[in-house]
């Protein structure tokens, strides 16, 4: 049944006859060819004509590019930064679309440099790529489709289409555009289908085979299962084995007992007998107690009475020893008055003497005059000394201001030292990684050189203003940075030689007399634009550093200026300047040695990277110098110091030396007086010891003392004779009363130790009993511990229920019988003979996959009908719309050709449920006698191929959902009869109502072409002498007024 014709949806045209997505504007700046270009094409068929090389191509790539292409869909460049005029840093493409209304645009720009970046701006607005491409997809614009962008170096890609690969464009360019939507489900849903068809089929395989092994092996599992019976029967028998184990113990438990209650009997007659004779032993010891008590009574009366005795003893011989120590005293006494004597006679002889040697002791006069003389000698010393420790203390003060001075000095030398540190590292990061090496071997060898060497020259260079640094370090060239910077071509060499492998520069700076420095003026003028300064003049560095940077980056014709100066970029050429910084942005401009005319870039200026902070080289020197300074004067002061303290120590020795002789005065005289005062002393001292030897008592009244202390003693002592006399007499009869006490004891212990052995030997027979009855106990509680593990050991094999008891009475009574009939058993079930022992288990294993794959294939084959009636209700949409929308195609293509006088179709390559080989068949005939054939690289010439396709493309017009189509010179290669006709088709398409806006390039066009109303040429020109003759056709002028304007210029 054949479907209505669907046309495209109707979208009326504005009063300025655009339709929305129209491109209304392109300009590019610095893009390929074109330093900078307007365009405005018309809104239907637009025929951009110009010469090879004049930049037509650009045109498609700034249209492909600036609407979200990337460069590898024009198969001119693989990046970006390819599309950037040569000799510029960046460019940019601005497309302007036609919105829903005629005031509405659409301003897409996209900026981009030599460094493969690109900027995205929507309406002024900074966008990410995302939403550019969100923004076109709206009105269907598809650069990357050839069916609506077809540029110069992919036509002919567009023959080597694919049937399916084009109806895979033709869905995406016209027609619904659900239609690719459908078609991409359709295979991918003939994909899944084809999967599921392809597992039910091997799940059904698998079932069968599955089912056949286990119809194959049922005798053998038969067999199997019979001994399976034989073996679970014998099982079963040894289940009674635990009982009857059981029953065994329980006899064993039962003897056991039994023999437990006769030992327990014994055990009782022999306690009983024990206790019957321990009763008159406990009867004797308690006699025996009251007779020891007794003993001890008159054992303690004795002992006390032995204490006394003793007492008194020690008594009367102290006395005695006292008696005799007074007779000694009174020997003694009469010894002493003989010595007293003899003492009092030398005491005054002593007396004598000392009062004749203090008569006899010579006057003493102290030396005060020389003492005197020499503690003023001392007091000069010291105050020269004090004054020679002032001025040291001076000049310490001196030496440490000197040393804080140096300190200082040191500290901002490391300080500066590591600003030079700092920078070699920004080198080495930045790609130098030999640069350290580099500098250290020309500061080891710095002795080498005829004249002075700079180097790298980043350390060299002090910039107080970052921004000022950002513009400098950016202006100069990198090489330049880490060069070195030699006075002399010999020291070049030895550099040259040295840092070749370091991968630095060597320059030999030579001063040219002749050169002036370009004098620094900034007018009134230039200041009112924001000029304010000059490259050359914002740093300070070596002389020699400075002549280099000038002359290789021309400093002084780079001029620095406000953010005022963006404002007034434009006006700094007049001035001459053609190098100029702002803090935004640097501007370049640059004349061209053929033409003689100016083009301009701006850059956006980068921040430092490699001048992080100052280093001034004449302040290092100087800081070197001082250094120096302060150190030679730090060693003159040490040096003065040591001098002035070896005389401050000359000095102290000196006044030391004068103090120790008067001291020796001093002490001297001391010495006389101390000893004048001691002879005094002694004679005071003998006469006192005189007159109290004379006040001692007398020898008469010592000795009467002595005799009566003598009768007290001895009268003591005849007390102490009579009491222990008495003490003698009591411990007679004591002893006597101890002895018949003890002897009774005695007597009642033999017989306590003979019922004591009778009782040990009854103790003795009972432990015995008691003994063999624990042992019985325990033999009991063994047999009751079997018993229960034993039952517990049956119980878990089985419980005895009634039922299994009638069957246990089956069985052998005893072990032995049983155990013989299970053995019978088990060998009649291993008789039983079979290849594969786990033939069972495979076999209920299969049984149980079977099931399992029943299920899935009945599941499988329920979705795999879901899934057909899914694919055929996404068919009965999308292949209907399909050959309708190729029977449209093929309509217009046909009668294209026919109107060509040659022959074409398109048809529809349908492959039933194959979705992903479906494709469109374009053949073509150009010859009467010919036949159709389809449209290919091998069959047709490049002329015959053009036709075709623009022809196949013309077809699409009328249905096409784009809002513009390109199209680059595929009149190439056509006959002038061909090119002519498809002209006329194209006149024919873009003068219908409905038609999108379609972009022609060509180098030439035929003559007497007939051309509508819906035509704009768009002529593509370059050269040196263009710009006058752009300026006449760009307000409307006509040919004979630009070749007017080329008569006067010649």
């Amino acid at each position: 049944m054949n479907e209505p014709r669907a046309k495209r949806p109707k979208i009326s045209r504005g009063e300025d006859d655009y339709l929305p997505g129209n491109i209304v504007e392109i300009e590019i700046r610095n893009f390929m060819t074109f330093n900078h270009l307007v365009c405005k094409p018309g809104s239907r068929l637009n025929l951009v004509i110009g010469p090879n090389g004049s930049g037509k191509s650009s045109l498609v790539c700034a249209i492909a590019l600036g609407l979200g292409g990337e460069p590898q869909l024009l198969g001119r460049a693989g990046t970006i930064g390819a599309f950037v005029k040569r000799g510029e840093e960046s460019g940019y493409t601005k497309i302007t679309l036609r919105g829903n209304t005629p005031d509405a645009k659409i301003v897409i720009m996209r900026k981009i440099d030599v460094r493969n970046r690109s900027e995205w701006l929507h309406n002024g607005r900074a966008v990410s790529k995302k939403e550019i491409t969100d923004v076109i997809q709206k009105f269907n614009i598809q650069v990357n489709n050839l069916t609506q962008f077809l540029p110069q170096d992919r036509v002919c890609e567009f023959a080597k289409l694919t049937p399916v690969r084009l109806l895979e464009e033709t869905e995406k360019a016209v027609g619904d555009p659900e239609l690719p939507v459908l078609h991409r489900s359709l295979v991918d849903k003939s994909a899944e289908l084809q999967r599921s068809e392809q597992a039910v089929e091997k799940n059904k395989e698998t079932l069968n085979q599955l089912k056949a092994l286990n119809a194959e092996q049922e005798r053998d599992v038969e067999r199997v299962r019979q001994r399976d019976e034989l073996l679970a029967k014998a099982e079963f028998m040894k289940k009674k084995l635990p009982w009857l184990k059981y029953d065994m113990k329980k006899a064993e438990f039962l003897e056991a007992k039994e023999q437990e209650k006769d030992a327990k009997k014994k055990l009782d007659d022999a306690a009983k007998l024990l206790n019957n004779i321990r009763e008159p032993s406990v009867k004797l010891q308690h006699e025996k107690k009251e007779q020891d008590v007794q003993c001890k009574k008159f054992r303690d009366r004795l002992d006390n009475i032995e204490n006394s005795f003793k007492q008194m003893l020690d008594k009367e011989n102290q006395l005695s020893v006292k008696v005799n120590g007074k007779y000694k005293d009174m020997e003694d006494l009469e010894k002493q008055e003989h010595t007293r004597q003899e003492k009092i006679a030398r005491a005054e002889k002593d007396l004598a003497d000392a009062e004749l040697e203090l008569q006899n002791l010579p006057p003493f006069e102290p030396p005060k005059e020389k003492i005197e003389k020499l503690g003023a000698e001392i007091l000069e010393l010291e105050a020269s000394a004090r004054e020679k420790r002032y001025q040291k203390k001076e000049k310490e003060k001196l030496l440490d201001r000197n040393r804080v001075s140096a300190r200082q000095t040191a500290e901002r030398l490391r300080e500066m030292e590591n600003i030079k540190n700092k920078r070699l590292q920004a080198l080495r990061n930045s790609g130098a990684e030999k640069i350290f090496d580099a500098y250290q071997w020309v500061q080891a060898h710095r002795n080498e050189f005829k004249r002075e060497v700079y180097g790298p020259v980043l350390v060299e260079v002090n910039i107080s203003n970052q921004l000022h640094a950002g513009y400098l370090e950016s202006h100069v060239p990198y090489y330049i940075w880490k060069a070195f910077i030699t006075q002399d071509s010999t020291d070049r060499d030895l550099l040259f030689r040295n840092l070749k492998s370091f991968d630095v520069a060597v320059i030999n700076h030579v001063p040219d007399g002749n050169r002036h420095p370009e004098p620094f003026n900034i007018t009134q003028q230039m200041s009112s634009m924001g000029l304010y300064s000059r490259l050359d003049q914002v740093f300070d560095a070596p002389y020699a550093i400075k002549e280099v940077l000038i002359g290789q980056s021309s400093l002084e014709h780079s001029y620095i200026g406000s953010k005022k100066s963006d404002e007034n970029a434009d006006k700094a050429h007049s001035f001459g300047i053609m190098d100029l910084w702002t803090p935004d942005n640097h501007y370049r401009w640059s004349k061209s040695r053929y033409g003689g005319h100016v083009s301009a870039s701006v850059e956006a200026v980068s921040d430092t990277r490699l001048l992080l902070s100052n280093t001034e080289g004449d302040e290092l020197n100087t800081l070197r110098a001082k250094k120096r300074e302060f150190d030679e004067t730090i060693s003159g002061l040490e040096a003065s110091l040591k001098s002035m303290q070896s005389e401050i120590n000359e000095l102290e020795d000196s006044a030391a030396q004068l103090r120790k002789l008067r001291d020796n005065l001093v002490n001297e005289a001391q010495l006389e007086k101390r000893k004048q005062k001691e002879l005094q002393i002694r004679v005071n001292q003998r006469r006192l010891k005189l007159e109290s030897m004379g006040k001692e008592e007398d020898m008469a009244s010592a000795m009467s003392k002595l005799v009566q202390d003598v009768e007290n003693f001895n009268i003591q002592r005849f007390k102490c004779a009579i009491e222990i006399k008495k003490l003698l007499t009591q411990a007679t009869g004591y002893r006597k009363s101890y002895a018949e006490k003890f002897m009774a004891s005695t007597e009642l212990e033999i017989k306590i130790k003979e019922m004591e052995a009778f009782i040990k030997q009854q103790e003795k027979l009972a432990l015995q009993a008691s003994l063999h009855f624990e042992r019985c106990k325990k033999e009991m509680e063994d047999h009751r511990q079997q018993l229960a593990a034993a039952k517990r050991a049956a119980e878990s094999v089985t419980i005895i229920t009634p039922a299994l008891e009638q069957e246990f009475l089956q069985m052998p009574s005893t072990i032995e019988e049983l155990n013989a009939a299970i053995q019978d058993i088990t060998s009649q079930a291993n008789s039983i003979l079979f290849l594969n022992h786990n033939i069972l288990e495979e076999y209920e294993r299969r049984q149980k996959k079977i099931e399992e794959l029943s299920v899935k294939l009945e599941s499988d084959e329920k979705e795999l009908s879901a899934r057909l009636e899914e694919l055929s209700n996404l068919k009965g949409k999308w292949l209907p719309t399909l050959r309708n929308l190729v029977a449209q195609i093929n309509e217009t293509f046909s009668k294209n050709f026919q109107e060509m006088a040659v022959a074409g179709e398109v048809s529809l390559d349908e492959r039933g449920n194959e979705f992903d080989s479906y494709g469109i068949l374009i053949k073509v005939k150009f010859r009467q006698a010919g036949e159709l054939q389809v449209l290919s690289a091998h069959h047709q010439s490049g002329g015959e191929r053009s036709v075709s396709t623009i022809l196949y493309l013309v077809s699409l017009q009328d249905l096409t959902n784009c809002p513009f189509r390109v199209v680059d010179e595929i009149n190439q290669g056509m006959d002038p009869i061909n090119e002519r006709k498809m002209f006329q088709q194209l006149v024919r398409a873009a003068s219908q109502p409905n038609t999108p806006q379609c972009f022609l390039l060509t180098p030439k066009l035929l003559s007497d072409l007939e051309y509508g109303e819906a035509f704009t040429i768009l002529t593509v020109m370059n050269g040196p002498w263009i710009g006058r003759p752009s300026e006449v056709w760009k307000f409307g002028g006509s040919w004979a007024s630009v070749m007017g304007l080329l008569g006067e210029s010649h």
